[in-house]
């Protein structure tokens, strides 16, 4: 014991005196130049030795790699202590399955959590270079898309800074969904090769490749007493994994992302080539190749359905593999795996990781399906992102057959098992048990299929956690109340104010110290700072300076000239009908319409809308919108009469390192979703952590937003969830009526029709125009309820344009509070309240 508590507190100390280090590394100390001239020394030699050049002749490209080789380097050395830590004493580990990863530009976030970030730009300048501008050059990781994808990016990081151990596992995707541009207005799909100059930041792992089998079919047959299922005539393709260090701030700790790459067993086929037929030579490799080839292909038909199918078996069955062998590796009894593996389904996405889990627990282990079965109930946790039944995923059950056949096998038989309890529960309610059913109409509900298996199931703040027990999952909930939690989503800090804005986390700690960094909670210590008109007018001065560059940023991109001065409008986040960001076009329209109808009772005063959304491929809607906003903008932008007063922008191509400029600049962050329509979001937390606002509708997060911030510092409108859900019940739009006798609301939506907006194409929105007024196809006109919630809309966003017009200073002083009460939307809480809720690391 003494000599167990003696190594304990010599890596303690070793911890402390690393951290202590760090802190040393200021400008000035014998420490900084030391470790400064180790790294021009070692950037120097990496361009000679890669590139073949001086550090003279090299360019941003050769200097970024081989400075983020450099940071590389350093990071193995504490990732490879790491991982010998673990392997010395088996520990539970969490394995957190995500469709997406949303993980931004990796070489700053590094730099920040090895704390060298001023050591390394001090380099760079003596070497003739700028720490800002190599940084440009690294593209985004094209891992992800939305909040969902940079949850879980949030979420690694959290993990990491609270030294619980983690991997993320995911896919390596070739491309990301897609790089967007905007052509005469309308999006444009663009490849996003993000891998095309490789990624520094992987590390290739053949040593773990697994094989995945697809198609083929089940040989059953007894031995010793017992049902066999082999699996022959399948179609093999082999998982490539490649692991990416997720680090901590100011920890040793040093995590992993796994990633998966598909490949083929056959490199081509060398038959059909001497044949002349080159397609078909290499067609197997391509059919394999696909699987890990895009970020969400299209699946508005069966080839797509297909494909996403296949990703998402590909990344799980692998990971379950390798998760099933690590575990063997440390000599641990399979049945013990619940005491040593925590695996978290990241949204319906990986749900088919519980019958691969089955199979390889029954076939290849040799236990019964209640063992099986037991395991998997305490090893599997379920997050829910969402209520819209559109994204509660479901697959063909002949598609899940044929290409999974033992699998389909094994879902077929949880259906069978479940029905009967169901039945047990609700005799002879047909219609609940079909409806609760893991199987139904033909269709696996992989939603169905968490709440069965999974040990617990989580909403994303505190109102859709509510809705799912109430309304979603209702039946569910009455069944398993036990397994159902709220865990409301968060945002790391260390990404999302202290390297997104710098200069305001250096006023944070000028008042208040740095230990926010690692501890969320004292954040708060900032509130009295709202009071100290001192300390408003720096946290103005840099609020300016932040607008100052995005407007630069957007003169370079968008060549159109905005006012740093004027209230900068933001609303970034996925292109969706139900998101609203028609809403905000309307009221922009209202605004445009108001000074050119009636300028002698206009408000006049600056503002700068800023959109930045992508559409999904095949959501004819959402583009229709974007093509609305864009031809908003080409009108209010040029019309004499306003283009001193409104501005309106939409930045293409959103992504993290986009967004980390915006974030910065805002005043005021739109969160306007309909209410009961939106899970949490995360963006509002990012704008209100960095003093922005938040003008939105009683949904997700923006609830527990204004239960942090107070009444006064928060701009709320619009109907309550229950509102929306009982007009829903009664399916009877107000939307037609309203269009019909309110005048005002009727003038801005005749704008889609009149040509005001589309010039010579008449009919070019009439789709939009028909959705909010008649319906399309007979369904419920207007079904995110726009028209209702319009004259609320306006009359609050006056509030915000008055205040901001007529006392600046109160705004300021609202700002503060937002960022002081921001410290309950830490990811590191959200970690926290998971671990102890759900999946108990040590």
């Amino acid at each position: 014991m003494a000599n167990n508590t003696s190594k304990a507190e010599t890596q303690d100390k070793t911890a402390k005196n690393v951290a202590e280090y760090h802190r040393q590394l200021k400008p000035g100390t014998p420490e900084f130049d030391m470790k400064k001239d180790f790294i021009k020394d070692e950037i120097t030699g990496k361009v000679k030795r890669y590139f073949g050049k001086t550090i003279a002749k090299a360019g941003d490209m050769e200097v970024y790699r081989a400075a983020a080789l450099t940071i590389r380097d350093e990071i193995m050395e504490k990732w490879v202590s790491y991982q010998e830590k673990c392997e010395r004493k088996p520990q539970k580990e969490l394995y957190y399955l995500s469709f997406e990863f949303l993980m931004g530009r990796a070489m700053g976030n590094n730099l920040m959590n090895i704390m060298e970030t001023e050591v390394y730009k001090s380099a760079l300048k003596e070497l003739g270079f700028s720490l800002e501008n190599i940084e440009e050059v690294e593209t985004d990781a094209g891992l992800g898309n939305g909040g969902l994808g940079r949850l879980a990016a949030c979420f690694l990081d959290s993990l990491t800074n609270l030294d619980l151990p983690a991997f993320g596992c995911g896919i390596r995707y070739e491309y990301g969904l897609f790089k967007q541009k905007i052509v005469d207005g309308y999006q444009i799909e663009m490849p996003d090769p993000w891998l095309q100059s490789g990624n520094v930041w992987d590390i290739a792992r053949p040593e773990d490749t697994k094989e995945v089998h697809f198609n083929g079919r089940i040989i059953e047959k007894w031995e010793d007493g017992h049902m066999k299922f082999e699996h022959v005539d399948y179609n093999t393709v082999i998982a490539e994994p490649y692991d990416m260090p997720i680090t901590g701030f100011d920890t040793d700790t040093v995590n992993t992302l796994r990633l998966w790459k598909a490949c083929s067993p056959e490199i081509m086929n060398m038959t059909e080539f001497n044949r002349g037929d080159y397609a078909k030579a290499n067609e197997n490799k391509d059919l394999a190749e696909v699987i890990s080839k895009v970020l969400y292909p299209e699946d508005n038909h069966y080839e797509g359905k297909l494909l996403r199918l296949k990703q998402q078996y590909f990344f799980v069955s692998a990971t379950i593999q390798w998760i099933i062998s690590k575990h063997k590796q440390k000599n641990l009894s399979m049945f013990d795996i619940p005491e040593y593996v925590q695996i978290h389904i990241n949204d319906t996405h990986p749900t088919i990781a519980i019958p691969e889990l089955m199979r390889l627990l029954m076939d290849e282990e040799g236990m019964s399906w209640d063992d099986a079965w037991s395991i998997v109930g305490r090893t599997f946790a379920y997050t829910n992102h969402t209520i819209l039944c559109e994204a509660l995923e479901k697959w063909p059950m002949d598609m899940v057959d044929s290409l999974l056949p033992r699998l389909g096998q094994i879902i077929h038989e949880i259906d069978r098992r479940q029905r009967i309890a169901l039945n047990e529960r609700f005799p002879g309610d047909t219609g609940k048990i079909e409806y609760m059913a893991v199987i139904s109409r033909g269709q696996v509900s992989m939603a169905n299929l968490c709440l069965t298996a999974c040990h617990s199931v989580n909403g994303v703040a505190a109102l859709h956690t509510e809705i799912l027990k109430k309304e979603t999952f209702k039946d569910y909930y009455s069944i398993y109340p036990y397994k159902f939690k709220n865990m409301t989503n968060g945002v790391t800090f260390r990404r999302w104010l202290y390297k997104a804005n710098p200069e305001l986390s250096s006023l944070i700690c000028e008042a208040i110290g740095d230990g926010w960094v690692k501890d969320y909670t004292q954040l708060e210590n900032l509130l009295p700072f709202a009071d100290d008109k001192a300390f408003r007018d720096k946290f103005a001065k840099i609020k300016l300076n932040n607008k100052e560059k995005l407007a630069k940023y957007i003169l370079d991109h968008n060549g159109i000239t905005v006012d740093p001065a004027s209230l900068f409008d933001v609303q970034i986040k996925r292109l969706h009908e139900y998101k609203r960001q028609l809403l905000k076009a309307f009221h922009i329209i209202y605004r445009y319409k108001s000074i050119t109808e009636t300028p002698e009772n206009a408000n006049k005063m600056p503002e700068t809308f800023i959109f930045a959304a992508k559409a999904a491929p095949g959501y004819h809607m959402a583009k229709l919108i974007i093509k609305f906003i864009n031809n908003i903008a080409k009108v209010v932008n040029n019309d004499p009469r306003t283009k001193d007063i409104l501005k309106v922008v939409f930045i293409e191509n959103y992504s993290v390192s986009i967004a980390e400029k915006i974030v910065a600049a805002a005043n005021l962050s739109e969160q306007i979703s309909t209410a009961s329509k939106e899970a949490s979001g995360t963006g509002n937390m990012k704008l209100m952590l960095n003093g922005a606002l938040t003008i939105g509708t009683m949904d997700g997060a923006n609830v527990e937003i204004r239960e942090q911030v107070g009444d006064d510092n928060i701009f709320i409108f619009g109907m309550q969830s229950d509102e929306v859900l009982g007009l829903y019940s009664t399916n009877r739009s107000p939307s037609p009526e309203l269009y019909a006798t309110n005048m005002g609301i009727k003038s801005i939506v005749d704008t889609l029709i009149d040509g005001t907006f589309s010039g010579d194409e008449h009919n070019l929105f009439y789709d939009i125009y028909r959705s909010l007024v008649q319906g399309n196809n007979g369904s419920f006109a207007d079904p995110y309820l726009l028209l209702p919630d319009f004259e609320s809309y306006v009359h609050t966003c006056q509030q915000a344009n008055s205040l901001y017009k007529d006392n600046q200073d109160e705004w300021n002083r609202k700002a503060v509070i937002n960022t002081a009460k921001a410290g309950f939307f830490s990811s590191d809480r959200t970690i926290e309240s998971y671990n102890k809720e759900i999946w108990h690391l040590r």
